[in-house]
Parts: C-alpha cells; structure tokens; sequence
C-alpha cells in the first residue's frame, strides 16, 4: 500500500512539472523585462528577437552626396535634360512692386516643379527654397538687408531674397522681365547646389584656402555654375514662358554685365570674365542639363577664370 501511494504522489509531481513548462511564455528575466521572444509586455516589439536591417519592402530615405564626390560627380549631372513645362509669366511692371511680387512667384513656381522633377530622377531629397521678396529692410541669417547685392541666397535659411523695388533699381529700371527671371534662377542655382550636397563642400575646401585670391577661383566656379543652372532653366522654359531670339540676346547681354569688371583688381573677382559668363550661361541654355554645368571638372581652368 506504501509503494502504491508512493507511485500515485511521484506521478502527480511530473505532471505538474510538465505543465509549467508548457505555459512558460512571457516569463520575465531578472531586469523584469519579457524575456526575449515574449510578446506578452505592453510596448515591446513582436516575438522573434531582434531584427537588423530594414524591413521587407521598406524603402531607404534618399541621402544627398557628400565630399568631392558631391561637387564633380554628383548624380544630380546624369539627369538628363530638364521637362520642358509650360510657364506663362504673367505681364511685367518692373516700377509696380506688386506686380514684381507675383511675376518672381510665378517664375519661382516653375523653378519649383522643374527642380523637384531633376532631384527625384537623381535620387536626391528635395525641398523648395523659402521666399522672402521683400519691400522692407529686414535681417537674415547671412546679412541685413537692403545690401549691396539687389538678391541673395542663404543657406542658413534656405531662402532667396530679392528686393522688389531694389532689384529694379539696380539694373537700372530695366523692364524686360527675363532679367528678373534670370537673376531668380540664379539664386536657386545657389539652393540647387545646397540641396545636391555640393554647396557643403565648397565652403568647407573654400574656407581652407588661405589669401583672397584662392578663395576667389573657389567662388567663381560657383557663381559661373549658378549661372549654367539658370540658362539650363530658361532653355527648357522657352516654349512656354515662351522666350525669343530678343529675349536670349538680353539674357547674355545681362550675364555680361554682372560679370567680374574688366581690368578690376584680383580681389574682388569672384563672378568670372564676362567671357565666361557669357560661355556658361549658354552653355545651360542650349544643353538644358544640370551635366553642362559642372564647373568643378573642366579640364580648360580658362573656362573658370
């Protein structure tokens, strides 16, 4: 009777061992923590342990290039030509500033749409620049306002600045608004350069150099790359802005106008002969493609001068 006993108690011992180890799930560790494979705490992750690298099916956030790679390779050159699009600007009077207002809104909308659909071929993150055309003096992250130039860009805000009534000023009451056109797409040829990663190298190698003089052959490749970006934008625009024979004469009339001044002292060129302005703006305007601007890479160093 003993022994029979003793047999029923030790088969009643393993069956309630057997039972907890089957319904051991979302057992805590020592920290108090689930266990690993435990989907029983609030918050935690599903079962199955941890996970390295993206989810099947995820889609990797685009990354813009970095180093020498963003100023003479940059994906953004293999992009083919610019979409013509249709751009109708509305009719200009350059001494009314609101009527300025709305033509540099409607131009910058087309700059937007053309400059969106390049970064997305390149596989590049894009975002427009702000706009602050402005009437009153003001102060932006990189100067105050009115100075010396009519229009600016700055990185720090990622913003264009023109002033409606300075700008006219500047260029003398001209009233041909595809000088006002191309002054704004030059300036977002400056955020087209930050947004492709490039304009973060160029101040990083251009803060390097030592003298004015070096820093200057820096600052030229820049402005005479700005000015490609905009005759790439006008060309591809000129059906239906629509722009002439008249209009392209003005245009390069302009770009030699704003170029370095003949015979200026070393010091203050930082915009390019006006040769070379003249050379890049054209060169923008009959290839209509980020891949003609490249101003880092030319063998010919008389074509940045």
């Amino acid at each position: 009777m003993v022994t029979g006993l003793l047999v029923i108690l030790l088969a009643l011992t393993l069956l309630s061992w057997t039972t907890v180890e089957e319904s051991g799930g979302g057992a805590a560790d020592v920290s108090g923590a689930p266990a690993v494979g435990s989907d029983s705490g609030a918050g935690w992750g599903p079962s199955g342990g941890d996970r390295s690298g993206p989810l099947p099916g995820a889609v990797e956030a685009p990354e813009r290039p970095t180093g020498h790679t963003a100023l003479v390779a940059n994906p953004l050159y293999d992009t083919g030509r610019l979409s013509p699009r249709p751009c109708p600007a509305p009719e200009l009077a350059a001494d009314d500033p609101e009527s300025m207002g709305a033509f540099l809104n409607s131009v910058a909308d087309c700059l937007d749409d053309a400059w969106e659909t390049q970064f997305a071929r390149a596989g590049i993150p894009f975002t427009p620049p702000r706009r602050v055309f402005w009437e009153e003096p003001g102060v932006s992250p990189c100067r105050s306002y009115p100075s010396q130039a009519g229009a600016f860009y700055c990185r720090a805000s990622a913003s264009i600045y023109i002033g409606v009534a300075d700008v006219v000023d500047k260029w003398n009451g001209a009233g041909d608004g595809v000088v006002y056109a191309s002054l704004l797409a030059h300036e977002y040829g400056h955020h087209v350069q930050g947004e492709s990663g490039l304009l973060e190298y160029y101040h990083e190698q251009r803060g390097l150099e030592r003298g004015d003089l070096a820093r200057n052959g820096w600052t030229r490749r820049s402005e005479l790359q700005a000015n490609c970006l905009a005759g790439a934008f006008l060309g591809s625009v000129r059906v239906g802005y629509p722009l002439t024979g008249d209009d392209l004469d003005t245009l390069l009339a302009d770009a030699q106008a704003t170029a370095d001044r003949e015979g200026g002292p070393e010091s203050e060129r930082t915009h390019g002969s006006a040769e070379n302005s003249v050379h890049w703006t054209l060169a923008g305007w009959e290839e209509q493609t980020p891949g003609a601007c490249n101003t880092w890479a030319v063998d010919d160093p008389s074509l940045v001068d």
